[in-house]
């Protein structure tokens, strides 16, 4: 997956008259927050450098995850076509960018960010999205965010859970169902990750919510440590993303999880695929979380007919109808 052309452009246009040497320090430094899940009372994005390095090496990633994350639920609910977005620890505007691309009915944007610096670079970047007017504020979101009234049809928050005191989060979804249609929330596919978003889900369950994705129930998973539910998605990296991690490689994938919650009636889902297919001559192996709450191996040959040719084409994350084996 790549950016959108115009937010490609208009990233490389801010990082132009960056020292790489900069840049690839605040990275790494980046990158080592990210992966520890550091909590010292700083944002990650504090600081104009940071949020450089951001969208030099975490933007593609973050907006590959979100955005197939949307997929998910605008395939499980054709029927959603959102006008309006709260986006909660916005950061630079990446779920803005992949919910316009996703639902071309989007017309306006809250956008609530702490930091001084990803909000102006944000509200940059936002210009170059035609179509959608965004009003940027800013929000310290671990107060509760008391002095919002009105209700969005999607409210997302992605990539910010990990950042803020466990004793927070449960008021704060709270707070952000309360204001929603549709909630998404998208977190890094690492086991801690995975048991914030579980604890989320089980929350919204109990708020009555109807899980759209990625789950196809709402039961308990079925899934057991050290065992964890989580995503992949390839991007591609630019020339820039390249020199700013020191890496060879054309691409890079991203691990998250997520869940998708909604007031609107929801049909019935197939399962979900939990792990990379494994093919062999004439059979596909599948791992399946199933509408029964279950998480059960299948195995899919070519007697299967039809369903051996879609099983040939399926990937880790995508639906597909539970077939005996």
């Amino acid at each position: 997956m790549e950016l959108p052309g115009a937010l490609k452009a208009a990233v490389e246009r801010e990082l132009e008259r960056i020292p790489l040497a900069d840049l690839q320090r605040a990275a790494t430094t980046l990158s080592q927050r990210y992966r520890a899940e550091t909590r010292d009372g700083r944002l990650h994005l504090d600081a104009e450098l940071a949020i450089k390095a951001y969208l030099a090496t975490r933007l593609p990633a973050t907006y590959a995850a979100v955005r197939t994350s949307f997929e998910a639920v605008a395939v499980a609910v054709p029927g959603f076509t959102p006008a309006t977005l709260l986006d909660v620890g916005a950061g630079p505007g990446t779920a803005l960018w992949g919910a316009a691309d996703c639902w071309p009915s989007l017309g306006s944007a809250q956008m609530l960010e702490a930091s001084p610096e990803a909000r102006q670079v944000g509200a940059y970047l936002s210009q170059q999205l035609p179509g959608v007017q965004t009003d940027w504020q800013a929000a310290d979101i671990s107060t509760g965010l008391e002095g919002l009234k009105k209700r969005a049809d999607l409210v997302t928050m992605a990539y910010v859970l990990d950042e803020l005191e466990p004793k927070t989060i449960g008021p704060l979804v709270s707070r952000l169902w309360s204001l929603a249609v549709t909630l998404i929330i998208v977190e890094p596919g690492t086991p801690a990750g995975w048991r914030r978003i579980l604890g989320v889900r089980q929350q919204l369950i109990e708020a009555g919510a109807h899980i759209v994705a990625p789950c196809p129930h709402a039961r308990a998973c079925p899934l057991l440590e050290p065992d964890w539910c989580h995503f992949a998605r390839r991007v591609a990296r630019s020339r820039i993303h390249r020199l700013a991690k020191s890496a060879d490689a054309p691409f890079e994938d991203e691990k998250y999880i997520f869940v998708a919650a909604t007031r609107l009636p929801v049909p019935g889902q197939p399962a979900r695929v939990l792990a990379p297919p494994r093919q062999s001559k004439g059979r596909v192996e599948l791992k399946l979380c199933q509408p029964d709450g279950q998480s059960k191996e299948v195995l899919v040959s070519k007697r299967n007919g039809d369903a051996y040719r879609v099983a040939r084409r399926i990937d880790w994350g995508d639906s597909f109808e539970p077939v005996s084996s």
